[in-house]
């Protein structure tokens, strides 16, 4: 499947699906090898911050590790194949969000991106991604 670019195309073709459970952003030093070998299997997304590594875990994994984290997540999976290059969709789908007093943390990966949203708002960010693909 070739990857969109063309904003029109992306938003139509958005397919936002909420991903189950609820995920928290942690992050660990880098003197924790064991710990950092023990959770990166288990991590969603990783980076790398001068601070340490940034996990995205299920919260019973932050849990499990007495890891401290700020608030819960469920992801939102936008299912269109969108370009790395595309220009737009991230501004699209944050404004959309912002306008409705949501946070949004979007991770972009190879084939789709991906929307963090507070747990208790996920459901009506969903509809509202819904509807940005109708327009």
């Amino acid at each position: 499947m070739t990857a969109i670019s063309d904003l029109e195309r992306l938003l139509s073709e958005l397919s936002p699906r909420l991903l189950e459970g609820d995920w928290v952003f942690c992050s660990i030093d880098g003197s924790e090898a064991r710990l950092t070998a023990a959770l990166m299997p288990l991590a969603l997304a990783t980076f790398r911050e001068d601070e340490g590594l940034s996990l995205l875990l299920p919260v019973s994994v932050a849990r499990e590790h007495a890891l401290g984290y700020e608030g819960l997540f469920r992801g939102i999976t936008l299912d269109v194949h969108s370009s790395l290059a595309a220009v737009g969709l991230t501004a699209a789908v944050a404004r959309s969000l912002a306008d409705a007093g949501i946070s949004a943390n979007v991770i972009a990966a190879t084939n789709h991106d991906h929307v963090f949203v507070p747990s208790a708002e996920s459901g009506r960010a969903l509809e509202l991604l819904r509807r940005l693909s109708q327009v």
